[in-house]
C-alpha cells in the first residue's frame, strides 16, 4: 500500500471536517486546497575569501637578527654595509634609501635624531632638509660646524607616509644605533626630538626633559646627554627658540669645562 503524501492527508482532513460541520447545520465554506511548501533548502553559506597579506618579518626574530649582527660590526663601514642588507620590514620595503650619518665620525658630540623625511631618505643623509638647515645653524650659533659633530638617528629609513617609526620598529632598529654609539665613543649625545629620547633613555615628553641631563651607558662608561627640542617642531613653534638657546649654551659650557 502505497503511504498517503502530506498533502493528500492534508485534503482528506479538510474534505472531513467540511462534512462534519455540514451534518451539524454549519455553512462550511468551500475551503482552498491548502498549499504546502515544500521543505526549505539550505543553502551553504558563503565566507568571505581569507585575505593573505604579504609576508613581514617577525619582530622579535629581526630584533635578535639585528643584534647579532651589530655586534659583529667591527667598523662603522661594516655597520653601515650590515644595515643596508637589514630587511627591515615595511621600513627598508618603502624607503629609498638607507639613511646612516653625517659629519666627523672622530666628533666628541653625536647628534642623534628620529627618523629621515623626504628629503633625507632622497639624499642618504639625515638632517638635510628645513629642519636640519635649522640644526646646523643653531650648532653654528655655539661655534660648532660639521667638524665637531656626528649626526645620525634612532631609525634609519623613513617610515612609510613620512609617520613616525612605532615602538616595535624602534625596538627593531635599537641594536643598530647602540652598536653606531659604542663605535663612535662619543664624549656627549645630543638627543634630538621627543622619539629619540624615548628610544634612547625609555622616558618620555620632550616638553619637560629638555634641558636635563640624561646619562647613556656607552661602552660601560656613563655619559651625558642633552635632549634637545626637534628642529622641525621648533619651525612651527619658534617662540621656543629661546629654551633652545639655553640648552645649546648648556652643551657649550659642558664641552668647555
Amino acid at each position: 500500500m502505497t503511504e498517503a503524501s502530506p498533502e493528500q492527508v492534508l485534503k482528506q482532513a479538510l474534505k472531513a471536517s467540511q462534512v462534519w460541520w455540514q451534518d451539524m447545520g454549519v455553512d462550511a465554506p468551500i475551503l482552498p486546497a491548502a498549499q504546502v511548501k515544500p521543505a526549505a533548502v539550505l543553502k551553504p553559506v558563503k565566507r568571505p575569501a581569507q585575505q593573505h597579506t604579504p609576508n613581514t618579518p617577525d619582530i622579535s626574530a629581526q630584533m635578535t637578527k639585528a643584534t647579532e649582527q651589530a655586534k659583529a660590526a667591527p667598523t662603522l663601514d661594516a655597520l653601515k654595509a650590515i644595515i643596508e642588507g637589514f630587511d627591515a620590514g615595511v621600513l627598508s620595503d618603502h624607503a629609498r634609501n638607507m639613511v646612516f650619518a653625517r659629519g666627523n665620525p672622530d666628533a666628541d658630540i653625536m647628534v642623534i635624531g628620529e627618523a629621515p623625511g623626504r628629503q633625507e631618505d632622497e639624499s642618504g643623509q639625515p638632517f638635510v632638509g628645513p629642519a636640519g638647515q635649522l640644526l646646523d645653524k643653531m650648532f653654528a650659533a655655539i661655534d660648532l660646524d660639521e667638524d665637531d659633530l656626528y649626526i645620525t638617528n634612532v631609525c634609519n629609513w623613513r617610515p612609510p607616509g613620512n609617520r613616525n617609526p612605532n615602538e616595535p620598529e624602534l625596538a627593531m632598529c635599537a641594536p643598530f644605533i647602540t652598536r653606531h654609539m659604542e663605535l663612535v665613543a662619543p664624549k656627549l649625545v645630543v638627543i634630538v626630538g621627543g622619539i629619540s629620547l624615548q628610544a634612547l633613555t625609555g622616558k618620555t615628553g620632550i616638553m619637560k626633559m629638555r634641558g636635563q641631563w640624561q646619562s647613556l651607558d656607552i661602552n660601560a662608561k656613563p655619559t651625558p646627554a642633552m635632549p634637545l627640542y626637534h628642529p622641525a617642531f621648533l619651525l612651527r613653534r619658534p617662540e621656543l627658540k629661546r629654551d633652545a638657546w639655553r640648552d645649546l649654551l648648556a652643551i657649550q659650557k659642558r664641552m668647555s669645562g
